[in-house]
């Protein structure tokens, strides 16, 4: 009796619409499963995983429920579910090559999507993609069959909207489910995985659709209008370089540590009469480093990217979300990158051991020029190496190494590390530093942390001067945000010798110093108390490296030079000086604290009103211009001399090895690398304590079997001789200058 009923359902209309709902979730949760890697971290985000098909694919195929003629009710259902199945598998595909999901813009480009699959899209089909088709021919023969019969029965418009009023609920359920787990979700989107992952493929397809729309929108009202007074700008507030540091580190190689969530208050801390961060002391006072003790980050909702926002492109990161993930697929930039390599031929890399997708990086560095980018997939993440967002610290500065002596130099190479990152979670066998006892599990692990990361600075430095790097090299450090939030702050109060009781948000303004340090062998070095941000970084390096920073679009100021703006703008408007700190971004009428008291100005003079709200204009001037260069693309309206804009297609990051390989063998004699240097490996000279590679330390000198694959390489890394004209034009374009157009 149940059978025929179940049967009888399946011949009705509701029945076929509930059919193709059943289909396409079972079809993602099998792709979910079996070709994407989304992070699936507890039970709770497996449940929304199997949640998320359902709501918007019952939603667009209960629109086909609206339509009054039978067969064409029926077409209508089937034509939505097969375009459904369609982005499933072009989803399929395009993951299987890029690691990544289409866009928009990229199903808009047809040149990027021919890129993105490379040479043949049949080489990336499998055999279990049939089966998001075979039904599809099964059901058009059960159709033309009458085995599923057309339902000619009127279907009541009150029962559809009920349908999609259902589903729509549904769909709602599930962004509340997702909100609970990932707060800010959608406005401070970081991974096109974590969309996907809570809200399914469909619903990242409307919401790449509303951003893309958003961002054309925006650009299509624009003109070069608003380049002209943002250029002038910049122009009046330029800085003159310190002739005194102008070209000091020029031809250097240049190697940026990016220290993950690290405040400069573990700088000289001690903890149970221990150091933390010894190592980073003695670079801190070295005589050949340049240390500012009075340096803010300025990150907003982008945290990390941010950071690599201004220190790339001397540009803030947005008011909401990031720059790297809403507009860094597509926006022009000046960035560091592009600038070195055009103007002193340098070649540049990223070495971060996450996914290439998060924060968006793997499109985001095409599009600022790196050559190279080394992600997860360059390193062993098996068994324990991983740990919260990636490769723990030591193990990627002991697997990068092989990748970084094959470089020609001068290079221009970054790592972000990532072991000192919230929850600050180190298992007992990585770091046995005496924690504090707070009573907060989240400040205590910090110190545990942070010194694990400090003792992997100190391998990483011994390595550079056993290789002869050192001597060749500015290595610049710097902290990307703060690690503690404001909630944790009267916790770790005793610890910096405060009352928690009395604890401001002054006390919390002042705790968004981080580090920053320059260090290069003979600089002429001293701990500075210029006050200055990360958007100073840009400028700063780039005069020392003898690039005057006159014709591009930095916002910040060299902080060596007698002109630099004191004045540290946060993303919320709110700023602080030499003199004061003030919060409430209304200039005057906000909260101004005194830095010398640290007490609240409650009669200021006309003289600190006039002060203030200047500083206070300066700095939403500054924001304006940058969010408006960064929404409106302005940066495609100016082109500064000898610069020429980036072809992000130029890049393809899975032949990282091949390329650097073949250039190395191209080069021959004229080879610059380390390795060519050394007439083989430095790899040997590489020590760490890291007890993942106590037993096995072959992950310092062998490549990953999936990376050999991609690049015809044998297993001791060299490559098939066969394989290696594919790219023997890198070799042609890194040796011959890039063309330099003139300004517009």
């Amino acid at each position: 009796m149940k059978n025929t009923k179940f049967k009888a359902f399946l011949k009705s209309r509701l029945g076929f619409f509930a059919l193709l709902v059943a289909l396409i979730w079972i079809k993602s949760l099998f792709i979910y499963y079996t070709d994407f890697s989304l992070g699936i971290e507890n039970l709770f985000q497996h449940f929304i995983l199997w949640l998320n098909p359902i709501g918007t694919s019952a939603l667009l195929l209960s629109l086909a429920l609206y339509i009054r003629k039978p067969i064409v009710s029926y077409i209508g259902m089937f034509s939505v579910y097969v375009l459904q199945v369609l982005l499933l598998f072009a989803n399929v595909i395009y993951y299987r090559q890029a690691t990544d999901f289409l866009t928009i813009n990229t199903i808009m480009s047809s040149s990027k999507v021919s890129q993105g699959l490379g040479k043949s899209t049949l080489s990336l089909l499998a055999p279990q993609d049939i089966l998001l088709w075979l039904d599809i021919i099964i059901i058009l023969v059960l159709l033309f069959r009458h085995i599923i019969p057309i339902d000619k029965r009127p279907f009541p418009t009150k029962k559809a909207f009920i349908i999609s009023l259902c589903s729509f609920t549904f769909f709602l359920f599930n962004l509340f489910l997702a909100e609970t787990n990932r707060p800010q979700l959608l406005t401070r989107t970081f991974d096109r995985n974590y969309i996907v992952k809570y809200l399914g493929l469909e619903n990242f397809m409307f919401y790449d659709g509303i951003k893309t729309a958003q961002n054309n929108q925006v650009r299509a009202n624009s003109d070069g209008s608003e380049m002209t007074a943002a250029y002038n700008y910049i122009q009046d507030n330029y800085a003159a370089p310190n002739p005194a540091y102008f070209g000091k580190a020029k031809g250097k190689n240049v190697l940026i540590i990016h220290l993950e969530s690290f405040q400069q208050f573990l700088i000289d801390k001690k903890i149970n009469g221990q150091e933390v961060t010894p190592f980073l002391n003695s670079i801190y006072h070295d005589k050949s480093t340049l240390g500012f003790s009075n340096f803010f980050h300025e990150v907003g909702q982008g945290r990390t990217s941010d950071a690599e926002t201004m220190l790339e492109t001397g540009l803030f990161g947005l008011p909401e979300g990031s720059v790297f993930t809403s507009l860094g697929s597509d926006n022009t930039f000046e960035a560091a990158p592009a600038i070195l390599q055009q103007q002193q031929d340098y070649t540049s890399a990223v070495f971060h051991g996450n996914t290439g997708s998060f924060w968006n990086r793997k499109d985001v560095y095409r599009n600022l020029g790196y050559n190279y980018f080394f992600d997860a997939s360059y390193f062993d993440t098996s068994k324990d190496s991983a740990i919260g967002y990636g490769l723990k610290d030591k193990l990627l500065f002991a697997e990068s190494i092989k990748y970084l002596e094959r470089m020609q130099q001068p290079f221009y190479a970054k790592f972000i590390t990532v072991t000192n990152h919230f929850p600050f979670s180190l298992s007992d066998t990585d770091s046995d530093f005496p924690k504090p006892d707070t009573g907060d599990d989240v400040v205590d692990n910090y110190f545990s942390t942070a010194h694990y990361l400090d003792q992997s600075l100190e391998q990483f430095f011994t390595y550079l001067k056993s290789s002869g790097l050192y001597d060749n090299s500015m290595i610049v450090i710097y902290g990307d945000h703060y690690g503690l939030s404001n909630t944790n702050n009267q916790a770790l109060a005793p610890l910096l010798d405060k009352n928690a009781s009395d604890w401001t948000a002054y006390d919390n303004a002042q705790l968004q110093r981080v580090p920053f340090m320059i260090h290069m062998p003979g600089l002429k070095g001293g701990i500075d108390d210029t006050y200055g941000g990360e958007i100073d970084v840009l400028p700063t390096i780039m005069q020392l490296l003898g690039i005057k920073t006159k014709p591009y679009m930095f916002l910040g100021t060299d902080l060596l030079s007698k002109d630099h703006n004191a004045t540290v703008a946060f993303r919320n408007q709110d700023f602080v000086t030499p003199e004061y700190t003030v919060l409430g971004g209304k200039g005057a009428k906000s909260t101004v604290y005194d830095n010398a008291t640290g007490k609240v100005l409650t009669d200021l003079t006309k003289t600190q009103i006039n002060t203030i709200n200047a500083a206070q204009a300066n700095v939403s001037k500054r924001l304006s211009i940058s969010d408006s260069i960064n929404n409106k693309n302005l940066l495609r309206f100016y082109t500064p001399n000898g610069f020429t804009p980036v072809n992000p297609l130029n890049q393809d990051y899975t032949k990282n090895w091949l390329n650097m390989i073949d250039i190395e063998n191209q080069l021959g004699k004229k080879s610059t690398s380390l390795y060519s240097k050394n007439n083989g490996t430095t790899t040997g000279m590489y020590n760490t304590d890291a007890p993942e590679l106590a037993d096995d330390p072959t992950a310092i000198t062998q490549l990953p079997e999936d990376i050999l694959e991609s690049n015809n390489a044998t297993s001791d890394g060299t490559i098939d001789k066969s394989a290696q004209s594919t790219s023997t034009k890198n070799a042609a374009a890194h040796s011959s200058s890039s063309n330099a157009i003139t300004s517009k």
